[in-house]
């Protein structure tokens, strides 16, 4: 603990490895990791390092998201990410099924004290609420970019210093051909890594 009296971040992370390891049920700590560990196998180090171009384009990308969504599956605050899915899937949605559809968001991630409570002011609770009565595709729109913002300015850093964004910025090791290699393709570029493919 900082002399302030304040966790540090370091303290922080130290305990959330520790409770993964030693506190879970085992049958809940084997899903996270073989996530974890999936997608890590399935991002190219070239890849990986262009999410720290920014947090948008971290988010747009497939493999990005996926990879950012199990991080904060590490961390306890997947529903940040949840929410922002959500939104962008409302955006999409027919208009004469959003009002049902945005409630269920709403009741899911915004009203106080909801299942999966995303952290925004009471302010933007309300306004949100109100935007429900004349539902459309921006009526999510205040809440969605400040969680936005608050990833951002948050658990993006600490993704971007995460054991896990750090390991697939690595290349493979060198004595382990990649598949294409094992069928006698020799012709690759140097800046090539072996994707495998999802199912």
């Amino acid at each position: 603990m900082s002399s302030g009296g304040r966790v540090s971040a370091k303290d922080i992370k130290h305990k959330i490895g520790f409770l993964l390891q030693k506190t879970e049920p085992q049958q809940e700590q084997k899903p996270l990791k073989e996530k974890l560990k999936a997608t890590e196998n399935r991002i190219s180090p070239v890849e990986a390092q262009k999410w720290k171009t920014s947090f948008n384009y971290l988010i747009q990308n497939e493999h990005g998201r996926k990879a950012f969504s199990a991080f904060l599956q590490s961390e306890y605050s997947q529903e940040n990410i949840e929410f922002w899915e959500a939104c962008e899937e409302f955006k999409q949605t027919s208009e004469d099924k959003m009002k049902l559809k945005g409630g269920k968001i709403f009741e899911q991630y915004v009203e106080a004290d909801s299942p999966n409570e995303v952290n925004l002011d009471s302010a933007t609770r309300e306004s949100t609420r109100k935007n429900l009565e004349n539902c459309d595709e921006s009526c999510f729109a205040e809440a969605q970019s400040k969680i936005f913002t608050l990833m951002e300015k948050d658990s993006y850093i600490r993704f971007l210093k995460s054991k896990l964004f750090l390991e697939m910025c690595q290349p493979p090791p060198n004595n382990k051909p990649c598949s294409l290699e094992k069928r006698g393709k020799h012709h690759i570029s140097e800046h090539s890594q072996c994707v495998p493919s999802y199912a």
